[in-house]
Protein backbone atom coordinates (compact mmCIF):
# COMPACT_ATOMS: atom_id res chain seq x y z
CA UNK A 1 0.00 0.00 0.00
CA UNK A 2 2.84 2.36 0.77
CA UNK A 3 4.31 1.76 -2.68
CA UNK A 4 0.98 2.69 -4.24
CA UNK A 5 0.77 5.84 -2.12
CA UNK A 6 4.28 6.84 -3.22
CA UNK A 7 3.75 5.86 -6.84
CA UNK A 8 6.45 3.20 -6.61
CA UNK A 9 6.27 -0.52 -7.38
CA UNK A 10 9.31 -1.98 -5.61
CA UNK A 11 10.79 -5.40 -6.24
CA UNK A 12 10.72 -7.71 -3.25
CA UNK A 13 11.92 -11.11 -2.09
CA UNK A 14 9.65 -13.24 0.11
CA UNK A 15 11.34 -14.99 3.04
CA UNK A 16 9.89 -16.94 5.96
CA UNK A 17 8.91 -14.97 9.05
CA UNK A 18 9.30 -14.12 11.88
CA UNK A 19 12.56 -12.29 11.30
CA UNK A 20 13.09 -10.54 14.64
CA UNK A 21 13.87 -13.78 16.51
CA UNK A 22 16.54 -15.01 14.11
CA UNK A 23 20.19 -15.21 15.04
CA UNK A 24 22.90 -13.61 12.92
CA UNK A 25 23.77 -17.06 11.57
CA UNK A 26 20.15 -17.71 10.58
CA UNK A 27 19.96 -14.33 8.83
CA UNK A 28 23.18 -15.09 6.97
CA UNK A 29 21.79 -18.47 5.87
CA UNK A 30 18.59 -16.81 4.60
CA UNK A 31 20.59 -14.23 2.66
CA UNK A 32 22.72 -16.95 1.10
CA UNK A 33 19.66 -19.05 0.25
CA UNK A 34 17.97 -16.11 -1.50
CA UNK A 35 21.13 -14.42 -2.84
CA UNK A 36 20.40 -14.87 -6.56
CA UNK A 37 16.84 -13.63 -6.12
CA UNK A 38 18.03 -10.62 -4.12
CA UNK A 39 20.63 -9.67 -6.74
CA UNK A 40 18.05 -10.07 -9.51
CA UNK A 41 15.64 -7.75 -7.69
CA UNK A 42 18.35 -5.15 -7.08
CA UNK A 43 19.64 -5.16 -10.65
CA UNK A 44 16.38 -5.53 -12.56
CA UNK A 45 15.77 -3.01 -15.31
CA UNK A 46 12.00 -3.56 -15.11
CA UNK A 47 9.96 -0.53 -14.19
Amino acid sequence: MQGDALGYDPHYVWVAHPMQDRTDAEMQALAEKHFDEIVAALTSQDT
